[in-house]
């Protein structure tokens, strides 16, 4: 592993930070912290945690000894000053004195000691990082340490390579009981280098920030040496073969069984490197042993679901194999809770995080996508290590009873239990999305909490909205059946599916009915009526697949009931449309997929700019701020409006067939 300690990159971050008013010692824990973050075979996306001590002024102006300790929710990678709360540390001290406290007394605690008492919640191994008298801490889950530690004589081997300047603590539950234990052996010998926790990770400090670095690198480089030279044991895989079925084509069979209580994102990988781990023969023997790390545990639970769809012709005799799998998957895991549970405890959502399917990759489960994603990369960065362990050795992990006690964790709950908006794990998909009405419904759905992908035929715009990372988008022709039906796979490849489609994308066409050329009204119909058709069946039949409830939301307008002078051409299809959307939910209404509409007036936007509001203004023989606010409520209605409406109109779990008009009020527009 390379060090990739730069003095000149510290100094110039130290002189950064200087003009923020952030100290020196800060301005060093920050620098090397992002060194280790970079690292994937040290941490993964928030995992690990590094410290220092030193001095601050409270409030009341007198001086105190603090530790500033990475706060929960941050990534080591891109840590900031915010990401460090400040804890006093004399108090934590004398909490070691105390036989036994419980983790949340220990959370609250800690908390009650936090010169900001706005800041996150310090690292669960805060007291850990106290209890140590060297001024720079640094702790990760090397994927090389974890290499040696979990397998049989891991202990001795431990022993034999970093006996001399680590303590080796054995494997205890992270928490108060973990600080206890280091503190017990610690305070024996604390001239050392750092710690092994067993099977956990390792431990390194030093007085000073680039000490405390050098020592993790050097370390991890005497355990990468070690394995280097071990001699390999034979290993057989699977035959190589082209599955009958997709891996799009598989995710909305897969999603059918994984949203039965929660709504979930399923997001695909496959590599080389994934697919010759996963085909090897005995793997599924391998990953049932357990995790390399507890901090795994949340992400990947104790074990993935491992299929082989070899034999399958069709998605008829996958699906087979899947509903029994499944099945033994949830039996399985409800009777290792009913084996390690106590009574407080429910058990959690019975589903496996972890999907891998040989000759094809790895489906990961998540609340959203990047939880998704990271579960992934978590899960491929554990198998990775297990069987670099069973090529050399056997994998063991600590004991299920101890996993099981990780995974129900209080303090791992706390995780899971956080809200991430009443849409999280939906999956909405909005055509037209990059014009006014569909941005403004991105943004509604996104704040709270769904998954948008934006689709259009502005390949600019599209690119601009990817590079930004808000949303998703794809470049799409919809009234090109073909051209959507590969978005939808690569959303299905992405995603899992889809819940929600708001079918926005249209143009105005004017003219007189009776001199429209054909091929215009032909163009109008294609975009305003037949693209609409294309979309929501392919979602549609999408969704039938995933056997849950979804949503069909069109943007239809009030030209289908009250058609304007010289508007035929876009009036016509948008009558069509109006029926399309409730022929929709007097079909799928059974299968329990809602169908509605919004019919929206007079909208500044891509469609009605401010040079053709003038001439629908013109051709009603009205002002411009007449036709904009000639409404019952005298206001004029903007894309917020209507992105309400689509919104509500989702939430609505018992309303189809309705529309919903956003115009301020027009009679001649109006509903029964």
């Amino acid at each position: 592993m390379k060090n990739l300690f730069e003095k000149k990159d510290l100094e110039k971050i130290i002189n950064e930070y200087k003009k923020h008013n952030v100290s020196i010692d800060l301005a060093q824990r920050i620098y090397t912290s992002r060194l280790i973050g970079s690292n994937p075979n040290l941490v993964l996306h928030g995992g690990g945690n590094t410290s220092v001590k030193s001095i601050k002024k409270d409030t009341d102006g007198e001086e105190y000894e603090i530790i500033y300790v990475k706060g929960s929710g941050s990534d080591l990678s891109n840590i900031e000053p915010k990401g460090f709360p400040a804890v006093k540390m004399k108090p934590l001290k004398r909490l070691m004195k105390k036989k036994f406290i419980t983790d949340e007394e220990m959370v609250s605690f800690i908390r009650k000691n936090l010169m900001d008492h706005t800041a996150p919640n310090p690292s669960v191994e805060t007291l850990v990082h106290t209890i140590i008298k060297e001024k720079f801490v640094d702790h990760t889950h090397s994927n090389s340490i974890l290499e040696i530690t979990n397998r049989p004589d891991g202990l001795r081997l431990s022993k034999q390579l970093f006996g001399k300047n680590f303590i080796i603590i054995p494997y205890v539950m992270p928490g108060y009981l973990l600080a206890k234990k280091v503190f017990d052996m610690y305070k024996q010998n604390n001239n050392i280098h750092g710690l092994i926790l067993f099977r956990h990770g390792i431990f390194t400090f030093a007085d000073t920030a680039k000490e405390s670095y050098d020592r993790m690198i050097k370390t991890v480089n005497v355990a990468e040496k070690f394995l280097k030279n071990q001699s390999k044991k034979k290993t057989f895989k699977i035959k190589n073969k082209k599955l009958a079925m997709s891996a799009s084509e598989i995710a909305p069979v897969l999603k059918s069984y994984l949203s039965l209580k929660n709504d979930y994102i399923l997001n695909f990988r496959s590599n080389k490197n994934l697919l010759s781990l996963i085909n090897k023969k005995d793997i599924k023997n391998s990953l049932k042993k357990g995790v390399v790390t507890p901090d795994h545990v949340i992400r990947t639970k104790p074990e993935p679901l491992i299929l082989n769809l070899d034999k399958c012709r069709n998605l008829d005799e996958a699906n087979q194999i899947l509903k029994r799998k499944f099945l033994i998957y949830k039996n399985n895991y409800i009777k290792y809770f009913d084996k390690n549970k106590n009574k407080k405890l429910q058990i959690l959502d019975t589903v496996p995080q972890i999907i891998l399917i040989q000759n094809m990759g790895m489906f990961s489960l998540g609340r959203n996508l990047r939880e998704a994603i990271i579960n992934g990369d978590v899960s491929e960065m554990s198998i990775n290590v297990i069987s670099k362990i069973e090529e050399k050795s056997n994998f063991k992990s600590i004991s299920k009873k101890d996993i099981f006690d990780v995974e129900y964790w209080s303090l791992e709950q706390a995780k899971l239990k956080r809200s991430m908006g009443e849409m999280q794990g939906k999956v909405v998909i909005i055509t037209g999305g990059v014009g006014t009405i569909g941005y403004a419904t991105a943004k509604k759905f996104k704040a709270n909490g769904a998954e948008v992908v934006l689709i259009d035929h502005n390949k600019e715009m599209i690119n601009k909205i990817n590079h930004s990372s808000k949303f998703k988008g794809y470049v799409c022709d919809v009234t090109n059946r073909k051209s959507f039906k590969k978005v939808m796979s690569n959303i299905c490849l992405t995603y899992g599916g889809i819940d929600i489609l708001i079918s926005n994308a249209g143009a105005a066409f004017q003219h007189s009915i009776a001199n429209i050329k054909d091929r215009e009204l032909k163009k109008s119909f294609e975009l305003n009526f037949f693209s609409h058709q294309i979309v929501a069946s392919e979602c549609v039949n999408n969704i039938l697949i995933q056997k849950k409830e979804g949503c069909l939301l069109f943007n239809i307008s009030k030209q289908s009931v009250n058609p304007g002078i010289n508007f035929g051409a876009y009036g016509t299809p948008k009558a069509a449309l109006l029926a399309l959307c409730k022929q929709y939910a007097l079909e799928y209404g059974r299968h329990g997929i809602r169908s509605n509409g919004v019919n929206a007036d007079k909208i500044e936007s891509g469609l009605l700019t401010k040079e053709f509001i003038i001439e629908r203004a013109k051709a009603r023989n009205v002002t411009i701020n007449t036709y904009l606010k000639g409404n019952l409520l005298n206001k004029e209605v903007m894309a917020v409006d209507v992105a309400d409406a689509f919104y509500n109109l989702a939430m609505s779990k018992k309303t189809t067939a309705a529309i919903l008009t956003v115009d301020g009020g027009n009679i001649e527009a109006s509903f029964r």
